[in-house]
């Protein structure tokens, strides 16, 4: 078991981001990641920091595990909590590979002693120390100098300093501050100030101001408030000084600034606002109040009693914080730690052993990690789906991929800017005036002219977001397509089909499923698209999962699935089987194959070594062929609801170009995971 401490000398250092992107990276190391908090205040609240970092964790231990003692504990006996603090980490590291530690916070209760408290902790635990740093405010040479201080009170505690991460640097600094810590010994990094992560939400300021919801959409009160203007001009000043993600704040019986703002709010060529705040516990007029619920707009407006002074205040003060809800700040905590810390580097100065084991997390933090690695470029065609804008957020910010998304682009934007979803490195088009459609119809009638397609109907059909993304694909605009939140998989795939066509030497589009199991990932085909394949086309759906699997780095053991092992089964189903394992090793000799197997033998050694002992693949095989689609697809349910399994899929395979289809239930993360497979699918 190793472990890792995160300690600073004092506050508004952003260590939940530093912590945040090595306990990713550790997630993506070993199998069962833990995260440890020696001092909170126990009784007084649950610890935010604590609870986003164990939604980030793979051990599966519960919030009062991973507590020491609190800060009261440790002022009254400092050797009994001491000696309690080693005891339930212990209770912790037992059921972990890697533990991150998270010290104590710097808070109206902190000493001045505190990060000596944190050391003496370290070296009680063997944890070696990872000392975050804040740059703002001070120049290079300071900067420099405390972290010389603190490395030196941390070595006087026994502890170890095995690297510094200097954190809210000025950009135009950042340079600098390395150069004047490059002498200091251990591996130093340094990350630039980022406002968004000390950013307030829409609620975190509801509740410093006290306020009440009147109108809005709910799931806007997530989004973050970039700046605030108090709103005491009249309303032409108040338009001329708007930006992006403002919180207007002013008098409810200020009509004219409330309809200017709210119109500026919907108008075309004007920054999309955070929220609206009426202060002095003014209610709007009864005409104006009707004015602005027939405008429709989901952007929410908040009713405080409190006078302009005490609202503007209240917000003054409010200090966002990053929690296990706010998807954007975690996403740019992570996109700054990949950008500016090599976390491998990091991880390896830590000694932490690389087990054999692949865990979901580990699988898909290589997808992102090697989709980000040789970037392309991917089109979305639904626009007009929530999921499918906020994947596109976290994918840009992590720079997984270069996106286009299809829609009437004056809406896509309004509605990301609502959500709090940057896609200004996004490029959106609109399928129903693209200058591209003539040049696409043309195309497409020639495609399909045998099937007596005019360019007449080709102008209709191109229109479809389906037809005009697979266009983008079939002309190299974009490398692969991911749809299908809204649309059915035929839906989305028809279009591959008649436009991109199958690989040479494969003549049958299939489908696998990357099942995520606990300590492996295996590969189930075809699980989606052929109904009930043929002996030849069964042979292409295996040698095509056998090279979809190597592309994920899955070693590939194909198991040709039958209720038969080898000779002892009879009948039309087992000898198709046969037929297509026979065909795979006549097409591809290299390839190790079994069949006809049952899926006991395939996966277990025991069964293996009475059924299929001379077997290279029985009792190890990762890429699982089912005869039919009936099996295969409620295989692959059953072992994602009843093991627990992470079902990536159904990644599309044989055709020319990569296109993926998602389940019209797909979550943010599936989305993003499916952009990431599709572009690995891309790089060949």
């Amino acid at each position: 078991m190793s472990a890792i401490y995160v300690a600073s000398p004092e506050g508004d250092t952003g260590k939940s981001t530093i912590a945040l992107g090595i306990l990713h990276r550790l997630a993506a190391t070993v199998a069962r990641v833990g995260v440890f908090r020696p001092i909170t205040r126990l009784g007084e609240g649950r610890d935010y920091i604590l609870e986003l970092l164990l939604d980030h964790t793979t051990a599966g231990l519960a919030y009062e595990d991973c507590v020491g003692v609190s800060y009261q504990q440790l002022h009254d006996d400092p050797d009994a909590a001491l000696a309690e603090i080693v005891d339930r980490f212990h209770q912790v590291a037992d059921q972990c590979d890697a533990v991150l530690v998270v010290g104590s916070d710097y808070t109206d209760v902190a000493a001045p002693s505190e990060l000596s408290t944190n050391a003496r902790i370290a070296a009680n635990l063997g944890a070696p120390v990872v000392l975050a740093v804040k740059a703002k405010g001070r120049t290079p040479v300071q900067v420099a100098q405390v972290v010389e201080v603190c490395m030196d009170e941390i070595a006087a505690q026994h502890a170890r300093t095995a690297a510094v991460v200097v954190n809210r640097c000025e950009p135009g600094k950042m340079v600098d501050v390395a150069a004047a810590l490059q002498n200091l010994g251990p591996r130093t990094y340094v990350l630039p100030e980022e406002p968004l992560l000390v950013a307030p939400s829409v609620a975190e300021l509801q509740a410093a101001v006290e306020g009440t919801v009147l109108r809005g959409d709910p799931e806007l009160l997530t989004r973050e408030v970039l700046d605030v203007l108090v709103a005491g001009m009249t309303a032409e000043h108040v338009l001329e000084r708007l930006t992006e993600g403002v919180a207007v704040v002013t008098p409810g019986d200020r009509s004219d600034v409330v309809l200017a703002v709210l119109s500026a709010h919907a108008a075309e060529g004007f920054p999309s606002l955070s929220c609206v705040i009426l202060n002095g516990g003014l209610a709007l007029h009864p005409s104006i109040e009707s004015l602005v619920s027939g405008l429709g707009l989901r952007l929410p407006i908040i009713e405080t009693r409190f006078g302009t002074f005490e609202t503007a205040s209240r917000v003054a003060a409010t200090r966002g914080r990053v929690t296990t809800g706010s998807h954007r700040k975690v996403d740019t905590a992570l996109a700054l730690m990949d950008t500016h810390v090599d976390t491998g580097d990091l991880l390896a100065q830590l000694a932490i052993a690389t087990p054999s084991a692949v865990t979901p997390q580990m699988f898909t933090y290589r997808l992102l990690d090697r989709a980000r690695a040789d970037r392309k470029r991917i089109v979305l065609p639904e626009g007009n789906d929530d999921r499918i804008l906020k994947a596109a957020g976290r994918l840009l910010q992590r720079q997984v991929a270069d996106l286009t998304i299809l829609g009437e682009e004056t809406q896509v934007r309004a509605r990301a800017a609502e959500l709090g979803v940057d896609l200004s490195s996004a490029v959106v088009l609109d399928p129903q005036t693209s200058e591209l459609c003539d040049q696409f119809a043309e195309q497409y009638a020639t495609l399909r002219a045998h099937k007596g397609v005019t360019v007449e109907q080709a102008r209709e059909i191109i229109h479809d977001v389906s037809y005009f993304g697979t266009m983008l694909v079939h002309n190299n605009m974009v490398d692969g397509m991911v749809s299908g939140a809204r649309h059915t998989t035929a839906h989305t795939v028809r279009p591959s089909f008649e436009i991109i066509k199958t690989m040479p030497n494969v003549s049958t589009v299939s489908s696998i499923f990357l099942m995520c199991l606990a300590d492996e990932v295996l590969a189930y085909g075809d699980c989606a698209i052929v109904p009930d394949p043929t002996a030849e086309q069964l042979a292409d759906i295996a040698i095509s999962s056998a090279r979809t699997a190597a592309q994920f780095g899955i070693d590939p053991r194909v198991a040709m699935l039958s209720y038969s092992t080898g000779s002892s089964g009879t009948g039309a189903d087992v000898d198709k089987v046969r037929k297509a394992t026979e065909l795979v090793r006549s097409r591809e000799p290299d390839l190790l194959v079994e069949g006809p197997i049952q899926y006991d033998a395939a996966v277990e050694p025991s069964v293996a070594a009475t059924k299929m002992p001379e077997s290279k693949v029985a009792g190890h095989a990762t890429v699982l062929i089912f005869p039919d689609l009936n099996t295969g697809n409620n295989t692959y349910k059953a072992v994602q609801r009843s093991a627990g399994a992470i079902a990536i899929g159904p990644v599309l395979q044989g055709l020319n170009k990569p296109v993926n289809d998602l389940s019209r239930g797909a979550l943010v993360e599936d989305i993003v995971n499916t952009v990431a497979i599709t572009a690995i699918q891309a790089q060949g």
